[in-house]
């Protein structure tokens, strides 16, 4: 195979909707908009959730409960799996992580999941921990420190 021979797979790749575009295309003279009317004018059209000036459906029903939605805590995640980079004896940090680019967002904190298996004696200090993470740090020599 050569590069000149490199070709898309077939039907992969449409050609785009050309609108107004003569009597060939099917979407000439109104693009395919019809006659007048707010839809075809540009940026013609309404909200989502608009129905016609009756009272929309969200504004109908009563609201009412509490969404812990905003306050919630998210975690950057690392697995065990990411940790057998590091050699026997050394303290992995959160700061150590970012610099490796292992995480790249530290958000609230980081939380350790126990995917994969750990070969090397490490201490790691994050903020969470998972069960199964604890018991396989500790199983392989390691020591695990909740900041």
């Amino acid at each position: 195979m050569k590069l000149h021979e490199l070709q898309p797979n077939e039907g992969s790749v449409k050609n785009r909707k050309r609108v107004g575009r003569g009597p060939g295309s099917g979407l000439g003279k109104t693009s395919g908009k019809g006659h007048k009317g707010q839809n075809a004018r540009s940026g013609g059209g309404v909200r989502p959730g608009f129905e016609g000036g009756q009272l929309p459906l969200f504004r109908r029903l009563p609201k009412r409960g509490f969404s812990n939605a905003m306050f919630k805590k998210e975690y950057a995640v690392i697995n065990l799996d990411d940790l057998n980079r590091f050699n026997d004896g050394d303290v992995v940090t959160p700061e150590l992580l970012k610099e490796l680019g292992i995480v790249k967002k530290q958000l609230c904190g980081i939380k350790v999941l126990g995917n994969g298996n750990l070969e090397k004696k490490v201490t790691v200090r994050a903020h969470k921990f998972s069960e199964s993470a604890k018991s396989k740090i500790e199983a392989s020599g390691g020591k695990v420190e909740v900041i």
